[in-house]
C-alpha cells in the first residue's frame, strides 16, 4: 500500500483550499498511519506513531494546552496536529518548528477534514480513481481543441498545465514546463524539480516516430504529493489531444490535396485561366493579378510537410511577408504578390526578409530555399515558381550561401561559372587561392560566403555560424595574405569566380 504523508493530505481537494501549515514544515513528509479526533487540546488517548491528532472542539489560539499537545505528539512520534483556529502565537509556532511537529490550522469544520483524511488512508487510490473519472467525463464527451483541453485539465488538477510542441516550446497554457521536457524520448516523463515535479505525456499520431504535441503539468510544493495520482488523468487528456490531432490531420491533408491540385492547374496554364479556375483561386484566397515572386522551400524526405506547413507560414509572417504556402512535393511552394511592379529596392528587401525567415525555419526544419524574380499576371506565377525551384535545387548543394539563393544573384553567377569551366581556369583559380588553403580558419569558404553576401559581415557571420568579429578578422587576414583590396570590383569578381570554381571542383571530386 502506498504511504500517505501529510503533504499528500494537504494536496487533497478537501484540504488544499482550507488547511494551512503554520509550523513544523520539515515534518510534512512523515507517513500518516492514523487520524483520530480529540475533543480539545488534551487528547483522551495516548498519541501513537504516525498519528495525526485532529482537535474538534472550539479553542483559542493562545491556549497553553496547544504547546502541551505538541510535546505529546513529539514524544509519541505522531505525524502532526490539526487545530480549528485561524492563527497561533509566535511562541507556539517556534515550538512546532523546534520539535519538528507539523501544526496545521483550518477555519472550517475539522471533522470534515478528518473524514477526507481517513478515506485517503483507507483507500489511497480513491483520489486517483476520482480524478481519472472526472477527467474522462470532462474530455471524452466531444472533440475539443488542445487549448480547451489544457484549460479543463488545469482546472481539474488545480495546477499549471502546458501544451508543448515537439521541440518543447509552449503552444498554450502556462510556461512552467518550458525547457524541461526531453522531446526526444516519446514516453511519459517524470522530472524531479527543486520545488516539485514535472509530469508530461506525449500525444503521438499512429504513423509518427515522435510526438507532435505534449501535455505537461508542473506540481509545486504540497501538490507534488499527487504526482502518483495525476499520470492516468494526464494520459486521458493526452488521448483527447491525440483524437483532435487525428481529426485535424485529416482536415489538413484534405486541404493540402485541394491546394496542391489547384497549384498544379495554375502551373500548367498556357493561356488565361478560365472562370472556374479563377473562382477556385478566389475561394482559396489567392490573388492571380499583380506581380508575383515565387518561393521554393525544399526539405529532406523525412520531414512531415503537412504538419510543418504552419511553421513555414509562421516564419514568413514573422518577417512581415504575406505569402501563399502550399505543400508541394518534398517541401513547399509559396509566393507573395505585389500590386504594382516592385522596384529593385523592394526586391532586395524581400530577399533579405526571406533569408531571415529561412534562418528562423532552419531552427526546427532543415530546408533549402530558392527565390524567383517578379513576374506579372497568372502566367507569370508559373514562371517565377519555376525560377524559384531551380534556385532551390542549387541552394541545396551550397552550404556557403546558407542553402539560400535568389535568382537575381544566381543568373549572372551561372553565366560566369559557364565561362570559368575551362581547362585553364581551374588551375589558375587554385593557384590564386593556394595561400588561403594553406592556413587554418577555412578562409576560402569564408571568402566565398562574404562575397556571396555582398560583403555583409553580419550576413556572412549568420551563414557560417560565427561572430561577425571573427568574419571581420578573417577578411582582413585574407586581404593581407593575398595582397588584395576587396573594395575593388574587379578583384572581388576574380576572387568570387575562383572561390566558386575551387569549391565546386572539390565537391565533385
Amino acid at each position: 500500500m502506498t504511504a500517505v504523508t501529510l503533504r499528500a493530505l494537504l494536496a487533497l481537494p478537501e484540504w488544499a483550499q482550507s488547511v494551512r501549515v503554520l509550523a513544523g514544515t520539515a515534518g510534512l513528509g512523515r507517513e500518516v498511519r492514523d487520524v483520530r479526533p480529540s475533543p480539545g487540546p488534551a487528547p483522551d488517548h495516548p498519541v501513537t506513531q504516525g498519528e495525526l491528532v485532529v482537535v474538534a472542539g472550539p479553542m483559542r489560539p493562545g491556549d497553553w494546552r496547544i504547546d502541551a499537545l505538541l510535546r505529546r505528539v513529539a514524544d509519541g512520534g505522531g505525524a502532526g496536529v490539526l487545530l480549528p483556529v485561524d492563527d497561533l502565537l509566535e511562541g507556539t509556532r517556534r515550538l512546532g518548528d523546534r520539535l519538528g511537529v507539523p501544526v496545521l490550522v483550518t477555519a472550517e469544520a475539522p471533522l470534515e477534514r478528518l473524514v477526507a483524511a481517513r478515506l485517503a488512508l483507507a483507500e489511497p487510490e480513491l483520489d486517483r480513481a476520482e480524478l481519472l473519472l472526472a477527467t474522462h467525463e470532462a474530455l471524452t464527451d466531444r472533440l475539443r481543441p488542445p487549448e480547451e483541453i489544457v484549460a479543463v485539465l488545469s482546472g481539474l488538477l488545480r495546477a499549471p498545465v502546458a501544451l508543448l510542441d515537439d521541440q518543447g516550446g509552449v503552444l498554450a497554457g502556462e510556461s512552467g514546463a518550458a525547457g524541461l521536457l526531453r522531446p526526444g524520448e516519446p514516453v511519459p516523463q517524470r522530472i524531479e524539480l527543486s520545488d516539485g515535479v514535472l509530469l508530461a505525456h506525449p500525444a503521438l499520431l499512429p504513423s509518427a516516430s515522435r510526438p507532435a504535441l505534449w501535455l505537461a503539468v508542473r506540481l509545486h510544493g504540497t501538490a507534488a504529493a499527487r504526482a502518483g495520482v495525476v499520470p492516468p488523468a494526464l494520459a486521458v487528456a493526452a488521448g483527447a489531444v491525440q483524437r483532435w490531432l487525428l481529426a485535424h490531420r485529416l482536415e489538413l491533408e484534405r486541404d493540402a490535396r485541394s491546394r496542391s491540385a489547384l497549384l498544379g492547374d495554375l502551373l500548367r496554364l498556357d493561356a488565361e485561366p478560365d472562370a472556374d479556375l479563377r473562382r477556385r483561386a478566389a475561394d482559396a484566397g489567392w490573388r492571380l493579378g499583380g506581380w508575383h515572386v515565387g518561393i521554393r522551400i525544399g526539405t529532406p524526405a523525412s520531414v512531415d510537410n503537412v504538419a510543418r506547413g504552419a511553421d513555414v507560414a509562421r516564419a514568413l509572417r514573422g518577417e512581415g511577408i504575406d505569402a501563399v504556402v502550399v505543400e508541394h512535393g518534398d517541401g513547399w511552394t509559396a509566393w507573395t504578390t505585389f500590386a504594382q511592379e516592385p522596384v529593385a529596392g523592394q526586391v532586395r528587401d524581400l530577399a533579405a526578409r526571406l533569408r531571415a525567415a529561412h534562418r528562423e525555419l532552419g531552427r526546427s526544419v532543415g530546408a533549402h530555399m530558392g527565390v524567383g524574380r517578379p513576374h506579372p499576371r497568372p502566367e507569370g506565377l508559373a514562371a517565377t515558381i519555376a525560377e524559384a525551384g531551380d534556385a532551390a535545387r542549387l541552394a541545396a548543394t551550397r552550404p556557403e550561401t546558407g542553402h539560400f539563393l535568389h535568382v537575381d544573384q544566381l543568373g549572372m553567377a551561372q553565366l560566369l561559372l559557364e565561362w570559368t569551366r575551362t581547362d585553364t581556369f581551374e588551375p589558375a583559380a587554385r593557384a590564386l587561392l593556394a595561400p588561403l588553403r594553406e592556413l587554418p580558419g577555412d578562409l576560402v569558404r569564408t571568402l566565398a560566403a562574404y562575397l556571396d553576401a555582398e560583403s555583409s559581415l553580419a550576413e556572412t557571420a549568420a551563414v557560417l555560424g560565427v561572430h561577425r568579429n571573427t568574419v571581420a578578422a578573417r577578411v582582413q587576414r585574407i586581404e593581407r595574405v593575398l595582397g588584395v583590396d576587396l573594395r575593388r570590383r574587379d578583384e572581388r569578381l576574380a576572387l568570387h569566380l575562383a572561390c566558386r570554381t575551387v569549391i565546386l571542383a572539390d565537391e565533385h571530386g
